[in-house]
């Protein structure tokens, strides 16, 4: 850890830690490996970032782990995607366990192969009673569909007469969506995008209105705790604001 990490404050960490783990296919590529290399080693990078994220107080770490768009992805690396939340509970439970940490899922997960629903689901099980982080899993998730589902909704409350327009605020739109279950945390404070790309890519969409942006030029696999406390600590330089002048 370098100087400059060690300056990081504990009083100042945000709450709601949003990961695009981007880089995966070009770590692979650069070292002449198969994409899903790329994938298996990403794996080993939640863990480590998921640990340090718990030990430094974070309240969730949300993973951009599979997006609704990833299904246009080669069906042999699809079907590889799709297998990695059996490996990553199977290897990883006992550490997630160890560190309180609760697991949670976001997105239209009804949609994924049954066996990673079940991975999934027997993780939220095994884990509904720790009180520590929770780690969120966004997968088959986007942005977009995510706020069309919440419309329609509401919409629906309003047709059934359970609701009038004028009842629609920002909190009942943040109540119907699928992030809902986070509570007082719901909203992002940092999102982190590794590999040097510059979007949102349908990540968070509301959530993000007011979060702090930053972008590593880390590939997702080489990713550490480390890597972490790096972008922690830019989020401490900077002044938020929220619209306001301060």
């Amino acid at each position: 850890m370098d100087n400059s990490t060690k300056e990081l404050t504990l009083e100042n960490i945000p709450n709601h830690v949003a990961i695009i783990m981007d880089g995966n296919g070009r770590w692979a590529k650069n070292k002449n490996l198969p994409r899903t290399k790329g994938h298996q080693e990403g794996m080993d990078a939640v863990r480590r970032v998921a640990i340090r994220a718990s030990k430094r107080g974070i309240r969730v770490l949300t993973l951009y782990a599979f997006s609704t768009e990833n299904w246009k992805r080669p069906i042999e690396e699809v079907r590889f995607l799709m297998q990695l939340p059996s490996q990553f509970f199977n290897t990883f439970m006992p550490e997630i366990q160890k560190n309180n940490i609760q697991v949670q899922v976001t997105g239209f997960t009804q949609k994924l192969p049954i066996t990673t629903r079940r991975a999934v689901n027997r993780a939220v099980k095994e884990t509904q009673d720790n009180d520590g982080m929770i780690l969120n899993f966004a997968l088959n998730y986007g942005g977009r569909a995510e706020i069309v589902f919440a419309t329609k909704k509401i919409a629906q409350a309003v047709i059934d007469g359970t609701i009038k327009t004028d009842d629609i605020t920002e909190e009942l739109i943040e109540s119907s969506l699928q992030t809902s279950m986070l509570g007082e945390y719901q909203n992002v404070d940092l999102l982190i995008r590794s590999s040097g790309e510059q979007r949102l890519s349908n990540f968070l969409l509301w959530q993000n209105a007011y979060s702090e942006f930053y972008f590593s030029v880390t590939k997702w696999p080489d990713y550490d705790g480390d890597s972490l406390d790096e972008a922690l600590l830019e989020f401490q330089k900077r002044q938020r604001r929220f619209g306001s002048v301060q």
